[in-house]
């Protein structure tokens, strides 16, 4: 049977297919192997949406009757109906017993084998199974076996030239005082807050009671919020002390709580009530050795300037596969069901989190950055899938292939930076369902590292990576959501911390 080009017009976005009946070569003629007798069957399938189809099947009645026949022939012979001895009782009788359980057998079977014939003579590529339920079909008294279903399929699209991309490519050299700043970070997470006298400096951090307003309106409140003085974080009152009151313009996002702030700037007032610093653990050669893995402070300083150079690499790859993207997904519009969106948002959002962990990045920050990207799921979602379909396809088209080796050498690296065992990872990731991810993500990443090597640079100087603050985080109550969870109950709508 001629496929069909995913390119062509359809009418009325339908495409008929008429499967002929007969058995296909068998034994010397096959290689040997006997192969089951084909379906005579009708597919229809129309486009009902964008990456849906609803598909029509219609099973011709001889299938129907030649698979009863031979249901109830064997029946007859082995068959125990009291009041006959067996194998003796007419077939009108077996018929009467045993017709419910042999029509729902032969439904089963004849749906399995019609199913099996409509995947491989048809270009459907599923996202996920067909939504048919079993017990809704009926196998009729007369006139063929007919069932339909609605299913998500992949787009089809063409791939525009994704060689000789010009691409722009941020480098920075880090400096001795960078390596200082990220190690100071770093010992943060074993230090321990303590007062300071007089006003807030970069690093420091408030403890402050935030009213959040959006013109007169009072959106949200929140008390003894803490957070950290940095590049996200500015007063337009200037530094702050204890008893001072200031105010932050934040924009909210489309993952507001509030419907009526999407994309609104509100200002959050804070009443400061304590201003503290950082005081850094003693660096002794047991606290080095037992809490950061490292024999000393050179030592730790050398792994710092690592983890910023693993860092730089990732926002190297993540610049170049937005830019791959973007060049490559402007080239066509696809249209994605939300239902699609919101399903996949996790899968996303895993990946993504893969990638982060190896870069280096401690659990902290990946949870920070988690926040981040939660925020605008749905949106980012509708990049992503683009994302997955383009690199999918290229590996497709490049015959870009993966074996278990490569999935259980990436477990092992994962291993190695968390300073796990592998087969705990491995089982971690059986059981949170995330080795598919894992799979899907590598397979991703040879077709972009194919795409990168036969790109062209042109480098620009990086600036220096904002901080992450907690503020924007509290201004609204439940302003940090996904969008892809269930809806909370309405006493749950109110909370306001993380």
């Amino acid at each position: 049977m001629a496929e069909k080009d995913p390119s062509a017009p359809e009418s009325e976005g339908t495409t008929a297919v008429t499967e002929p009946a007969g058995e296909e070569k068998s034994g010397d003629e096959s290689g040997g192997e006997e192969k089951k007798e084909k379906l005579q069957q009708n597919v229809l399938i129309q486009d009902v949406g964008p990456c849906r189809k609803h598909i029509k099947v219609t099973v011709d009645r001889s299938n129907v009757d030649k698979l009863l026949a031979e249901k109830y022939k064997e029946l007859v012979g082995d068959s125990w109906i009291p009041g006959f001895r067996k194998g003796k009782a007419p077939r009108k009788v077996v018929v009467r017993r045993f017709k419910k359980e042999v029509e729902d057998q032969i439904k089963g079977q004849l749906l399995l084998a019609s199913l099996e014939q409509l995947a491989e003579e048809n270009d459907v590529a599923p996202l996920a199974p067909p939504n048919i339920n079993p017990d809704k079909l009926h196998i009729p008294e007369q006139g063929p076996f007919v069932y339909e279903f609605e299913v998500e399929v992949r787009p089809q699209f063409d791939l525009p030239d994704y060689k000789g991309l010009k691409l722009r490519r941020p480098v920075r050299t880090f400096s001795d005082d960078d390596v200082e700043q990220e190690t100071k970070r770093v010992l943060g997470q074993f230090g321990q807050l303590v007062p300071k006298d007089g006003t807030a400096d970069k690093g420091d951090y408030i403890i402050a009671d935030m009213t959040t307003k959006h013109g007169e309106r009072v959106v949200g409140t929140s008390k003894e919020v803490t957070f950290r003085i940095d590049d996200t974080v500015t007063f337009k009152d200037g530094v702050a002390k204890a008893s001072d009151t200031r105010t932050v313009s934040i924009r909210m996002t489309d993952a507001v709580a509030d419907e009526s702030l999407k994309g609104q700037t509100v200002q959050a007032v804070l009443e400061v009530k304590d201003v503290k610093r950082m005081r850094l653990p003693e660096l002794t050669e047991d606290f080095l050795k037992e809490q950061l893995g490292v024999r000393s402070e050179d030592q730790l300083r050398e792994r710092v300037r690592l983890v910023l150079e693993r860092r730089l690499e990732y926002a190297q790859r993540q610049s170049a596969r937005e830019q791959v993207i973007a060049q490559i997904a402007a080239a066509s519009t696809w249209d994605l069901p939300h239902d699609l969106l919101v399903r996949q948002s996790r899968r996303a959002l895993g990946r993504r989190m893969l990638e982060m962990r190896e870069a280096g990045m401690s659990d902290d920050e990946i949870k920070a950055r988690q926040r981040l990207l939660e925020r605008d799921v749905v949106n980012s979602t509708a990049l992503a899938l683009k994302e997955h379909f383009v690199l999918q396809k290229i590996a497709e088209v490049e015959k870009i292939e993966l074996d278990d080796s490569e999935i259980e050498a990436e477990i092992e690296a994962i291993a190695d930076q968390s300073g796990e065992s592998a087969r705990r990872v491995r089982a971690q990731f059986e059981r949170e369902d995330m080795i598919e991810t894992l799979a899907a993500q590598l397979i991703e990443r040879k077709a972009l590292n194919l795409i990168l090597e036969n790109a062209s640079y042109e480098e620009y100087p990086m600036g220096q990576e904002a901080g992450l603050s907690s503020v924007e985080a509290q201004a609204v109550p439940g302003e940090v959501k996904d969008p892809t969870a269930a809806p909370p109950e309405p006493k749950e709508e109110e909370e306001s911390k993380p």
